[in-house]
């Protein structure tokens, strides 16, 4: 747990005990010699949920607004939580979604909650203490419990090999039941590193179909077809809660212009100098099956441009199931709208203002399931937004 400056350790007795606490304790520390903007504070940030809200997600850890700072920079390293006090265990059917820097779409979503806490099918029933996930409480059924604690069930996930980063924001959140329809109370510690600042900077984006922006950001895309105007919605869940007194429309349809190109597309983006690296965030229609593009990038200033190669940027898609018939029935979902990311090396970013983006459609030439016919695909475009990873601008407290 690094600290700068000081550090107060309480340990504070339940109210109830009547009695003196008798206490050895013994302390361990060492010189921290990092930078303060390389380093975070460790958090345990508790939440009681009570049942929560119909058809919403349990938040677990919104970063936005703690300690009254809007930006942190930071990892999140874990969970452990209460999902019953009944040994209810249709709440464990609810997943989990993480979402880090502004992200409308999930960077990561689990299958369920008890996948989460390491274990499947509510963990065969059994009581399950490993080093980095468990369920240590809990009978499996309400006859076989002995007393009202036997009721009470807890899970926890630590990342201590694998930590989520961020660098402006987390937002952790966790279905209760299939369909945020189970009503048990639960009680949560999200475990995080943080420090009070941003170290991934929006500078800029491109509205796509918009004619302001899209002549701002010099966009060009000369094979593509004209905007068109896309409603649907993001994958974040069932769209509308139907409970006793009614439905209840949670996630309503939204309206974005999006373009299709089987061809190239190239915008320019602002950049910071300083940047460490820079993220490319994109948001698109995921109805287009196995998305691939060649991304080549050039000096944004630079009259005659010079392309160099970036990688390969694909958003596959899979409908049905893995182990579906050969003759599988299609289904498409009327959640089209996804963001994800493309990370630019150093090399070509660090030292510049501007960059030019070129995106050149690159077909997968492979059905989605074998004996169906390759789908037409294409490349969707609804924004491109720039995010500069940076050295965090943090100030100990005494130098405020």
């Amino acid at each position: 747990m690094p600290f700068f400056r000081s550090a107060t350790i309480e340990l504070i007795p339940p109210p109830a005990l009547d009695r003196p606490v008798s206490l050895v304790a013994e302390l361990r520390h060492e010189p921290l010699r990092g930078r303060p903007s390389a380093m975070g504070y460790f958090h345990a940030t508790f939440r009681d949920h009570g049942g929560g809200d119909p058809g919403r997600d349990h938040i677990l850890l919104d970063t936005r607004g703690i300690e009254n700072n809007e930006h942190w920079s930071g990892s999140f390293i874990g969970t452990s939580f209460t999902f019953t006090d009944k040994a209810e265990l249709r709440t464990l059917e609810g997943d989990p979604r993480f979402f880090f820097d502004d992200a409308r779409s999930p960077q990561a979503h689990g299958t369920g909650t008890e996948e989460w806490g390491g274990g499947g099918d509510y963990w065969g029933g059994q009581t399950v203490t490993l080093p980095l996930a468990g369920h240590p409480i809990g009978a499996p059924t309400p006859a076989q419990a002995h007393d009202a604690d036997d009721l009470v069930h807890s899970a926890y996930r630590f990342l201590l090999a694998d930590l989520f980063p961020f660098g402006r924001n987390a937002r952790i959140q966790l279905e209760h039941g299939a369909a945020n329809d189970m009503f048990e109370p639960y009680r949560t510690v999200t475990y995080w590193y943080g420090l009070p600042a941003a170290s991934l900077e929006k500078t800029d984006e491109v509205q796509v179909g918009d004619a302001d922006s899209e002549r701002l950001h010099d966009y060009r895309s000369p094979h593509g077809a004209p905007p068109q105007l896309l409603s649907s919605r993001y994958d974040l869940g069932p769209d509308t809660y139907v409970g006793q007194q009614g439905s209840i429309v949670v996630y309503p349809i939204e309206s974005h212009r999006v373009r299709y190109t089987a061809g190239t597309s190239e915008f320019r983006l602002n950049i910071r100098p300083d940047n460490h690296g820079v993220m490319i965030r994109r948001t698109l229609d995921y109805g287009i099956p196995n998305q691939r593009a060649v991304v080549s990038l050039a000096d944004g200033d630079a009259a005659d441009p010079v392309w160099e190669a970036a990688g390969t940027w694909y958003t596959a898609s899979f409908p049905g199931e893995e182990l579906s018939p050969r003759n599988p029935v299609v289904h498409t979902s009327n959640r089209r709208f996804l963001e994800n990311e493309f990370l630019l090396p150093l090399r070509l970013t660090h030292g510049r203002k501007a960059i030019r983006i070129r995106v050149t459609f690159d077909p997968v030439d492979r059905p989605l399931l074998p004996d169906m016919q390759v789908p037409q695909s294409a490349w969707s475009e609804i924004s491109y937004a720039a995010y500069c990873w940076v050295e965090p601008q943090f100030q100990l407290e005494r130098d405020r």
